[in-house]
């Protein structure tokens, strides 16, 4: 059993080659020959539960060299693996065409290239162990005996025997089942005998199906049918064709963009029940609704696909915390961490499978309601989610600011539960400069600043009810937020902000990336925030590649740490975004191109993280060892760097656009198509000599100068 609620930190590495398919919450890791190999992290999950930890194709008894991978969607891809030359002249190709979704098809071929037949049995070695997922990717997978194994005419199942009655089941027409009906030991071995002619082929398919105490999950890719009819295939489909498209004239950029629309495909999740999709935190373990990962990550795409934020909201709302329950961390109004359902979810979770210990995910909830607000979309069911607003906003002030002093703090409450609740949660994560970990209850400066955001949010959205009596309580309270922020964490000698207060209300002088989110969000006094974003980009904060979590002049810091001197694309977004804000454009370029060059030397990929090393350390960024990819904030990232390039802020309370685009010396044109705005799609056209925008909503102003939020606050009362 888990001794914590969740895994703080880095996770499992997965190995070099191994290749992930992905459908909703379903996975497989694998090798490049499509084996699942025994002992490691591979295997094929289901519902945080790891069904097949063995699943090896062999011709006879010889195992195959393995040729190539085809990889066509997130949920698909062909193995294709030989039989190594022998002397008996047998030359065969065999074919697995896989699809994951709710359980797994392979579509086998058998393909004899030699002239003469070939008799010969197609063998798969098989085992369940159920582990848990955190079991695997820590490494601890515990045994829970031996499962029951019973045969039937062209299947095998696996059935735990604990009380968590899980079962997998493999069947094949194909089967030639070896002895009677019965239980069996593991491993289990399936054999298909093949007879192929020369110059021909023999086909067959095998399913593994799951079965959930009395639920049979259907799968999503059923033998009967093709995968272009199914479910998934139409899906993705559908929701590529209606994304917001970027063409641009520099083919690097094409294709950081390209990676980060089939990225973040990969992981939506699909909720039936909303009929919508949400968005997972990352893959492989990460597969699924995390709060501020999701959030953050439907933030930075919405000018791609607002969908992810509606369903992201809408799912998170309902489950919504409503009682106290120190174990899963459940309070009234909060926003849950993340969801689980493996094996261990209900003795881990606190018999729910939703832990809520983050201080975060509440604010940035209220934030992207607003977001959504501004940019005029998803008009009812931002009424839905209003009522959702205010309870999360009554935790922010109840149960976030325990102490009464005006600042969201967290404190973990059982042994179980994280350290640290921000987005640096692993528990070396949050120092002094002199590298002493700061002790709990902990407020991080990022947080104050989306508390201070959400108020604004809040004051927006009462404002567009011509609620003014709403809407000024809003604003005093950010305007009080706000100035006691920048009298408690300002650090006048240092020219930064402390990354926290600590129990005893002293700063934590540690000099991180965390007050670049301050910028964003606009918290920071003007003077104050210039001064501050000038010390991220000192050779101690900016490695040539993006802003580090951490100084390498702090005690603590380490460029190949997870939180203490690694670079992170998302954190490096929302700076850039908080440099524009405050007017420091040049600046805010150096952090864009920083990220998009390490995206183009990694392949058009912006993984989790990559180490802090000095750009002019190494040809290229440093891949961390174990970075989740994809990663979902790290996937939209470079979309809302393309926004920031635009500098687009749509408000339809005052029925404007802002824009006032910059181009950094690498492009010459950039065009978006299908941008949502107010019900509509507008379309822009930038080139060196300038830019139009066509399809705005009638009656909406088109302001070609930088959007009025240095100071929202104040803008927000002139509005009024």
């Amino acid at each position: 059993m888990n001794t914590g609620w969740t895994f703080a930190g880095e996770p499992a590495a997965v190995g070099p080659g191994a290749l992930t398919l992905v459908e909703g919450s379903t996975f497989c890791l694998s090798a490049q020959s499509g084996d699942v190999d025994p002992g490691g992290v591979l295997g094929l999950f289901v519902r945080d539960t790891r069904v097949l930890s063995r699943w090896q194709a062999r011709i006879d008894s010889q195992a195959l060299q393995p040729v190539t991978v085809l990889s066509h969607a997130p949920y698909g891809a062909t193995f294709l693996s030989r039989m190594p030359p022998g002397p008996e002249g047998r030359a065969l190709l065999l074919r697995r065409d896989r699809y994951v979704g709710n359980g797994l098809r392979e579509d086998l071929e058998l393909i004899n290239l030699g002239t003469e037949e070939v008799r010969c049995e197609l063998r798969f070695t098989m085992d369940c162990d159920f582990a848990d997922l955190f079991e695997v990717k820590e490494g601890r997978v515990q045994s829970r005996g031996e499962p029951a194994i019973s045969w039937e005419s062209g299947a095998v199942e696996y059935a735990s025997r604990g009380e968590h009655r899980l079962a997998c089941r493999v069947s094949s027409s194909d089967f030639a089942l070896d002895g009677a009906d019965g239980e069996r030991t593991p491993p289990v071995e399936l054999r298909i005998p093949v007879q192929v002619p020369g110059r021909a082929s023999w086909r067959g398919s095998v399913t593994v199906t799951v079965r959930v105490g009395e639920e049979e999950l259907a799968l999503d890719f059923p033998p009967d049918d093709t995968e272009e009819r199914e479910t998934p295939a139409t899906r993705l489909a559908r929701w590529v064709s209606g994304t917001t498209q970027i063409t641009t004239n520099s083919p690097e950029l094409a294709r950081v963009l390209s990676r980060s629309r089939s990225d973040l495909a990969m992981l939506r999740i699909y909720n039936p029940e909303l009929d919508s999709a949400v968005i997972a935190a990352g893959s492989p373990w990460f597969m699924t609704l995390f709060g501020r990962d999701s959030l953050l990550t439907a933030y930075q795409a919405l000018p791609m696909d607002p969908s992810l934020a509606v369903g992201t909201l809408l799912t998170l709302a309902q489950h919504q915390g409503t009682k106290v329950e120190p174990v899963s961390e459940e309070e009234p109004g909060r926003i849950l961490h993340e969801v689980r359902s493996g094996v261990d979810a209900e003795m881990t979770l606190g018999g729910a499978g939703v832990y809520y210990g983050s201080v975060d995910a509440t604010p940035l909830f209220v934030m992207l309601v607003g977001e959504l607000a501004r940019w005029g979309l998803a008009t009812d069911e931002v009424e839905t989610l209003l009522p959702h607003v205010d309870r999360a906003l009554e935790w922010v002030e109840r149960y976030g600011d325990k102490d009464g002093d005006g600042f969201v703090e967290y404190q973990r409450a059982t042994d179980r539960g994280l350290v640290n609740q921000g987005w640096k949660d692993s528990s070396a994560g949050l120092n002094f400069e002199d590298g002493t970990t700061a002790e709990p209850p902990i407020a991080l400066v990022e947080v104050q600043g989306y508390v201070y955001a959400a108020y604004l949010a809040r004051a927006y959205l009462a404002r567009q009810r011509d609620d003014e009596p709403t809407a000024e309580r809003f604003l005093d309270k950010a305007s009080r937020l706000r100035e006691e922020f920048n009298r408690r964490f300002w650090l006048e000698d240092r020219d930064y902000f402390a990354v926290a207060l600590d129990a005893d209300k002293r700063p934590v002088d540690g000099l991180a990336s965390n007050m670049g989110h301050c910028l964003w969000t606009g918290i920071a006094d003007p003077d104050k925030a210039r001064r501050a974003a000038r010390r991220l980009l000192e050779p101690d904060m900016f490695s040539g590649w993006g802003i580090r979590t951490l100084s390498a002049k702090m005690s603590a810091y380490n460029p190949m740490s997870y939180h203490n001197g690694s670079v992170w694309p998302h954190d490096n977004a929302l700076a850039a975004a908080g440099l524009m804000r405050y007017g420091m454009v040049d600046e805010a370029l150096k952090i864009i191109c920083g990220i998009l060059d390490a995206a183009a030397a990694l392949d058009g990929h912006l993984p989790e993280l990559f180490c802090g090393f000095d750009r002019d350390e190494f040809p290229g960024p440093v891949p961390y060892p174990t970075s989740c990819s994809p990663q979902a904030w790290s996937a939209a990232a470079p979309i809302h760097l393309m926004r920031l390039l635009l500098r687009f802020a749509p408000d339809v309370l005052n029925r404007r656009v802002w824009i006032d685009p910059v181009l950094p010396p690498r492009l010459t044109y950039l065009t978006v198509h299908q941008l949502r705005v107010a019900g509509g799609t507008v379309d822009i056209r930038i080139r060196r000599d300038g830019f139009e925008v066509t399809g705005l909503p009638e009656g909406f102003e088109l302001v070609k100068a930088p959007s009025d939020l240095v100071d929202p606050l104040l803008a927000g009362r002139a509005a009024g």
